[in-house]
């Protein structure tokens, strides 16, 4: 491609202005700045057919408004720029051959069109840094350079740097560095097109492979052309790399197994080459139907089916079809067990009578490939045509290398997996299964591992009861990415959980979280960030270790970030401190605590993702607390780090409790000071059919903390609903036990049972220097008599 030009709809939209060119000027070719759409010129035939126009020379003479001399010997593309909403411009491109494009670069120049015409879609109506035409070659994965034969310098682009492994920061404009990661056996080929002694014009096409850092092997294609210099000798090499996956595979046999065998090297999961044998086989052995499926034990587990629809697969596959693929047992499938036992592809040609499990597969031929591996056998693959297919020798040589590549990528996709759903596994057990329902609010978390290496990391987050009207949120991440981290974040996450039902304030909590991990010895550090939230109240108080700081979002729809005063990360300094922050919440706030693999990468400076994180924040719906965390997480592409996400929308209580507390003096008439305050509180509150009850619980409560403890008692009344609420707290950290055996002759140990039977629910929680013993008692509803009934009397009384 010698030269590539955008035109778009000019002003009325009766013409085409050129609007942006690559590669060439426009004056060696005499390309227009305007073209009136009712012209014969080959653009605006393009744009007003939706219909690409390709050119040869001889063709494009008859043509206005083409590439004219000085340079004769050109070619012409016109493509439309479509949308859904109709036609965006047209893509002219100019070729360096009197012979017109060939179908593989059509194919190219079409997705290049495609690309082009997203762009504009999305918003690009005018060039920009980089252009309209170098990001669409970026979409495409398409990477250019300019070499200059003599010196060695070449001019790469960002795209062609990234293709082959290498940061621009390691670039030094020398071609034997960007070649570094080639592998041996292709630099031969590759430094005979580098080192041209061809003709001006001659072109070269190639396919290499490269060793990424990360261990990655990529194919990649190279086309090349030498342009003329002064005195016919090479001064420039101009050529364009691209990723495999960007141009269709050649119908050529080897180059069928090359695509294969680098596509398969990329596929890590089971279905990940399921969807790679699909695109190899079904189409370019124009094949009605391709079936995978792996070999467990004694049974066939179907990964892929491609065309999807039960409907094209035999009526016996539907009956065992429990999940979204059907599994059989082997034995059910005679032809497949032979297949699997010899280990040979068997090929069968229309008219073959075929089993009842096999008929309707390929009428017109069927491919039964089994798929070994080491050890034996792993899978099946089964092709099938419906009209009548010839199996030439060179296609079950294609079949036969195809089975041991799927058979061995199978293998190793199927121990990834394994080894992913371990990782999982262990990810689930030490995050909570679920979240609590809570008074006043309604909280979510996401949690979403990275992928790269062991989907198993340091993340965490947990959403801590405390009381009937006190909540807990913490979010925290390990550093590391490793199972080491995720034994450590496991154990943080439990000692916080303890701390925080203990009752100790959030800075205690945090603080001895802290000096727990310094006393564990290890080398791992550790961030947090823990709120406690007072349900009622709507006030929060903020503790933040090294984290990032929360958001809120305001019922306004207003966003902004909590400005929490930090301490250290936890690990570091057994000393450290940790201040608290408070904020009030209004009913309707959400409340979002991120890590920072939502909000930091590579390629995404903390600051911006903050930002990002702000803005969707901003735009959700807080109605759907669920799908505002999805909206928060959105695209995250391939992430680097796992991401852990807690949200909590703040509704503040619909039935506020009333309180009342009292503390107990230790005197001799302690227990009927206490029945006094009682009393008067439940007539103040109106529940005096509670009373029997409530006293009841009161005096064995009260006298219990006097018996058997030392220290501070105290009294509190709660009244929510129809229930009373009695705690005693005392500052003994001994759970009271119920004696496990009382008969006549005892004379004591009757209270707690007399408590438990008195009570709706009962109970003893850990707080903050003792314990707190409670008792919730139903308040009776008092039911009206009707108006008109008359007092009733025994059986044979008087009326």
């Amino acid at each position: 491609m010698a030269l590539a030009a955008v035109y778009l709809p000019g002003v009325g939209e009766d013409e085409l202005r050129l609007v942006e060119t690559a590669r060439c000027a426009v004056s060696q070719y005499g390309l227009p700045e305007h073209l009136p759409l009712s012209g014969g010129s080959p653009a605006a035939e393009a744009f007003r057919t939706d219909r690409p126009l390709w050119l040869d020379h001889a063709a494009l003479a008859s043509y206005e408004g083409g590439p004219t001399p000085p340079r004769a010997q050109t070619s012409l593309g016109a493509l439309s720029l479509g949308a859904e909403g109709g036609r965006l411009g047209c893509l002219v491109v100019v070729g360096a051959s009197a012979d017109g494009f060939e179908a593989e670069q059509r194919r190219f120049l079409e997705q290049y069109a495609h690309a082009v015409a997203d762009l504009l879609q999305g918003g690009t109506d005018r060039p920009a840094s980089p252009s309209l035409l170098i990001r669409a070659l970026r979409a495409l994965r398409v990477g250019s350079f300019v070499l200059v034969p003599d010196t060695g310098v070449i001019d790469a682009d960002e795209m062609l740097l990234e293709l082959v492994g290498i940061t621009p920061d390691d670039f030094d404009g020398k071609a034997d560095t960007l070649l570094a990661n080639a592998l041996p056996e292709d630099m031969h080929a590759l430094m005979s097109v580098l080192e041209p002694s061809t003709p001006a014009f001659a072109r070269r096409e190639l396919e290499f492979r490269v060793r990424c850092p990360t261990g990655e092997m990529r194919w990649l294609s190279l086309r090349c052309r030498v342009p003329a210099g002064p005195d016919d000798r090479p001064q420039q090499l101009l050529g364009v790399v691209t990723a495999t996956s960007v141009q269709r595979r050649s119908a050529d046999d080897v180059s069928r197994i090359q695509w294969l065998t680098a596509a398969l090297d990329d596929a890590a999961t089971v279905q990940d080459v399921g969807r790679v044998v699909v695109t190899a086989l079904r189409e370019p052995l124009a094949a009605d139907r391709v079936a995978l499926a792996e070999l467990r034990e004694d049974r066939l587990i179907v990964i892929v089916l491609d065309p999807p629809q039960p409907a094209a697969w035999p009526e016996t596959w539907r009956s065992e079809w429990r999940s979204e693929w059907p599994d059989a047992p082997v034995r059910a499938l005679p032809t497949l067990q032979l297949a699997l036992r010899d280990g040979r592809t068997d090929l069968w040609p229309a008219g073959t009578t075929l089993e009842p499990g096999l008929a309707g597969i390929g009428a017109g031929g069927l491919a039964v490939m089994p798929l070994p591996a080491k050890g034996g056998v792993v899978g099946v693959c089964l092709v099938g045509w419906n009209q009548p297919h010839e199996f030439v020798t060179e296609e079950r040589s294609v079949l036969t290398a195809t089975a041991a590549l799927v058979g061995q990528a199978l293998e190793r996709a199927h121990a990834y997996d394994a080894e992913q759903e371990l990782a999982t596994m262990l990810q689930r057990s030490l995050l909570p299964r679920r979240l609590p329902e809570l008074p006043g609010g309604t909280a979510v978390a996401r949690y979403l591992p990275a992928r790269r290496g062991l989907q198993v990391g340091g993340d965490w987050y947990d959403v801590i009861v405390i009381s009937e009207d006190r909540v807990a949120l913490v979010i925290g991440d390990v550093q590391g990415h490793s199972a080491g981290a995720a034994t450590i974040m496991g154990q943080m996450r439990t000692a916080v959980r303890a701390y925080a039902v203990e009752g100790h304030p959030p800075d205690v909590v945090v603080s001895h979280a802290n000096r727990l991990l310094v006393g564990m010895e290890t080398d791992l550090f550790a961030t947090c960030c823990y709120v406690e939230l007072d349900m009622e109240e709507g006030t929060a108080l903020f503790v933040r270790a090294g984290h990032l700081s929360p958001l809120v979002r305001h019922p306004d729809g207003t966003t902004e970030e909590v400005q929490v005063e930090g301490g250290l990360p936890l690990g570091i300094l057994a000393e450290a401190e940790f201040p608290m922050t408070a904020l009030a919440l209004a009913p309707g706030a959400v409340l979002a605590l991120v890590t920072d693999g939502l909000v930091e990468a590579a390629d995404l400076p903390l600051d911006e993702g903050m930002d990002r994180t702000r803005t969707a924040l901003t735009a959700a719906d807080p109605a759907d607390p669920g799908r505002m965390a999805d909206e928060l997480l959105g695209d995250v592409g391939r992430r680097e780090d796992d991401v852990a996400l807690l949200l909590l929308r703040y509704d503040g209580m619909k039935a506020r409790p009333i309180r009342a507390g009292w503390v107990v003096w230790r005197l001799p008439d302690a227990v009927m000071h206490a029945r006094r305050f009682t009393a008067r509180i439940l007539r103040r509150w109106q529940v005096e059919e509670a009373a029997d009850a409530v006293l009841l619980v009161v005096s064995e409560l009260v006298t219990n903390a006097l018996v058997h403890t030392q220290g501070s008692v105290r009294l509190d009344l709660i009244l929510r609903g129809d229930r009373v609420r009695v705690s005693v707290s005392d500052a003994s950290p001994r759970a009271p036990a119920k004696p496990v055996i009382v008969d006549w002759e005892s004379t004591g140990g009757r209270g707690l049972l007399l408590v438990e039977a008195m009570s709706e629910s009962f109970g003893s929680v850990p707080v903050a220097g003792g314990k707190q013993v409670w008792s919730e008692i139903l308040v009776p509803r008092c039911e009206p008599a009707p108006a008109d009934s008359a007092p009733r009397t025994e059986r044979g009384g008087l009326p």
